[in-house]
């Protein structure tokens, strides 16, 4: 069984606001979340009438008068080439959340009105029942890099992992699929990115890659033990692989951004800072032991405002030592905290059991 959502927003993407899209919302089905395409709502010109003025000045006022008046001109609104779609209020989604075996998740939106954020999960991967596919997907300038994260990412690591056994082997076969993953959204030819958090699950191993600064945080007998390292341009290493490359990294009000525009710097999509922002993920493989507890995949909505230690004690609770896990309230719990210290972000969190996948 398996449950993709595609679930929207982001203020790591900066943008002029002619530039701005609408945001998309998604409507529910079985497996998914997706938005269909919705007409153009009708709007008014703006045209407004003002006085005549005449350029004969022989001509009398009253002969002015009797001018028949031009038909208003009405001018259609037609959303720009970039603009994915144009949706209903009543389309919106609030927030999402969904209990499954041995893993729970809960989305919900910031400030803006739509969300942006979409996660994907597989427990009997393929038919194994000590197999799975877990990932939490953070779009930006739009929700379609998101969407189309989810929907293949794991299609494509899965082709190339499937028969590879040592551990180089298996770090490559992922970075690949991340990168045929963009690599096929770009053909897509729509704007947006997304950073990605992923974790497959085989042969008990966890293996647990990243591309952005979605985080995984794994509880290793109630320790945080981060699994991955956020891709941000404040990295030295990231910094100077950027500038290698001839682009440029600054800080504008306290944030590092790529060319000026984006505060991360590896991601799916991003075509016009394709050079700078890199699909390629980093992976670690951790074999799993009966003191790793639980897995956290969450978006930066939460880590911003919520350390690494500090979500593991308020997970653990619901789901260590205890007979009825409760991993979807865990979930809303992280996500409370993180808007009641301020986040306007979206916030999408996952928690994965992982005694049961123990080899």
């Amino acid at each position: 069984m398996h449950s993709t959502v595609v679930v929207t927003n982001s203020p790591v993407f900066s943008s002029s606001p002619m530039f701005r899209q609408p945001m998309i919302s998604p409507s529910r089905s079985l497996h998914s979340l997706s938005s269909p395409s919705t007409p153009v709502r009708n709007h008014t010109s703006g045209y407004k009438e003002g006085p005549i003025i005449g350029c004969d000045s022989n001509l009398s006022t009253s002969l002015l008068s009797k001018r028949k008046r031009p038909a208003r001109i009405q001018i259609p609104l037609v959303p720009l080439s970039f603009v994915d779609e144009v949706v209903k209020p009543d389309d919106d989604v609030a927030e999402m959340e969904e209990e499954g075996e041995e893993y729970g998740v809960y989305c919900k939106r910031g400030k803006r009105r739509f969300i942006e954020d979409r996660y994907f999960a597989d427990v009997d991967f393929q038919g194994d029942s000590k197999q799975a596919f877990f990932g939490v997907f953070d779009g930006h300038g739009g929700s379609k890099a998101a969407e189309f994260a989810a929907k293949n990412l794991h299609r494509n690591i899965m082709s190339k992992v499937a028969n590879k056994s040592c551990e180089d082997e298996t770090k490559e076969a992922v970075r690949e699929g991340y990168l045929e993953t963009d690599s096929e959204f770009l053909k897509e030819d729509v704007n947006g990115g997304a950073c990605c958090v992923t974790a497959l699950i085989r042969k008990g191993s966890l293996i647990v890659s990243n591309a952005g600064d979605c985080r995984a945080v794994m509880s290793r007998g109630g320790v945080a033990e981060a699994v991955t390292v956020d891709h941000k341009p404040s990295r030295k290493d990231e910094q100077d692989r950027i500038e290698r490359m001839g682009g440029y990294v600054d800080c504008r009000n306290g944030v590092w951004r790529i060319q000026g525009s984006l505060a991360v710097s590896r991601g799916i999509g991003d075509n016009h800072l394709k050079k700078w922002v890199i699909a390629e993920p980093e992976t670690r493989i951790i074999e799993i032991r009966p003191e790793c507890e639980f897995l956290i995949l969450a978006s930066d909505g939460i880590w911003d405002k919520v350390n690494n230690q500090e979500a593991i004690d308020i997970v653990r609770p619901f789901c260590v030592g205890t007979k009825k896990p409760d991993l979807t309230s865990a979930c809303k719990k992280l996500v409370s905290l993180s808007a009641a210290r301020g986040s306007y972000d979206d916030k999408s969190v996952m928690v994965i059991r992982l005694p049961h996948f123990i080899s």
